[in-house]
């Protein structure tokens, strides 16, 4: 059996108090392509083939997900190279990071703006407590948006929120809480094969004597990252639908279309509606009081119509994956596997 750690997952058995297990993606642990999502594309190792023409596929897309194993430096570097790739031919895209949390979004725009420094962005987002991985997987992806102002959202649930959640479940959602996650009942929970995914890493953890209260607290914990992250991706789109986002988020996130891309899906529907304000023409005319000369100027109503961008389109994109996501077969995964030089 390969053995291969999801990291986020196992920040969520953390949370739980649970061991972190690293029998995630043995063959048999993959669930079966659901019937609710669309078949998708991917290729087998060991190359990527002809990325040039992946990329330009991916630079059709609203969002674009570049999965990751996030103690992986090779992963980070081809996530710089596409998303490098990608800026080149749409300067007007965003970065959306799991690795950072809402809160500190306010912190984020102020690096990005050259206001605080990058130790500073490190210690005010309370990177190290809050995410933990080496400082310079990220770096360069960072310094790269920076440098070429590119928006940066910082995508992921509050730690005190997650916690919370994995011990108590949904209910203990507060409305102060509501600042940074969606309402409870936003929170989709209830797709089969993701169950079915999340049950067997759950009942692997516990040695197969797992309780149901504790299983649904695990799966509303993992739930709740996926859809906070979708609503914050969803939000942007719906204010700028003519900017897409590229995604960095663990694999877990992606696969099958189960975590973030169908709850995008599921807020935003079929289309992405823009909102365009037209002010109609603004009429000047004179007004002659003997010697002097008034402008009075009249202004029309403005007006407001909707703008549909048809199909929403996300392509998900997992940087090495490993062998057993090829095994499961083509079409079953993601859209796209990016393999880098070992």
């Amino acid at each position: 059996m390969f053995y291969h750690p999801i990291l986020g997952l196992a920040g969520v058995l953390a949370l739980l108090s649970i061991p972190a297990t690293h029998h995630l993606f043995g063959t048999e642990s993959l669930p079966p392509l659901p019937p609710t999502v669309p078949a998708l594309v991917a290729v087998a190792p060991p190359a990527t083939p002809n990325p040039e023409a992946i990329l330009a596929d991916l630079a059709q897309a609203q969002v674009v997900y570049l999965g990751e194993t996030h103690d992986r430096p090779e992963d980070h570097a081809a996530q710089l190279t596409i998303l490098q790739a990608l800026h080149r031919q749409n300067p007007n895209l965003i970065l959306g990071l799991e690795m950072f949390q809402r809160p500190f979004q306010g912190v984020i725009d102020r690096y990005l703006a050259g206001s605080i420094d990058e130790t500073s962005l490190r210690r005010d987002t309370e990177y190290d407590e809050r995410w933990g991985f080496d400082w310079e997987l990220y770096a360069p992806l960072l310094r790269f948006a920076q440098a070429q102002g590119i928006k940066v959202l910082a995508l992921n649930t509050p730690t005190e929120i997650t916690r919370k959640v994995a011990r108590q479940g949904l209910d203990s959602i507060t409305e102060a809480d509501r600042r940074y996650v969606p309402a409870p009942a936003d929170i989709d929970t209830s797709d089969p094969g993701y169950r079915a995914f999340l049950e067997e890493i759950f009942q692997q953890s516990h040695h197969g004597h797992g309780n149901s209260a504790g299983f649904e607290n695990f799966v509303a914990a993992q739930v709740l990252w996926d859809e906070t992250m979708a609503a914050t991706i969803a939000d942007h789109l719906r204010a700028n639908p003519t900017q897409p986002v590229v995604v960095l988020m663990g694999h877990s996130h992606g696969i099958y279309g189960y975590g973030i891309p169908q709850r995008v899906q599921r807020r935003l529907g079929a289309d992405v509606v823009q909102k365009d304000v037209v002010q109609k023409d603004v009429v000047q005319k004179d007004v002659v009081q003997k010697d002097v000369v008034q402008k009075d100027v009249v202004q029309k109503d403005v007006v407001q119509k909707d703008v549909v961008q048809k199909d929403l389109v996300q392509k998900i994109v997992l940087i090495n994956p490993p062998p057993e996501f090829a095994a499961a077969g083509p079409g079953a995964i993601a859209d796209y596997f990016w393999y880098t030089s070992p």
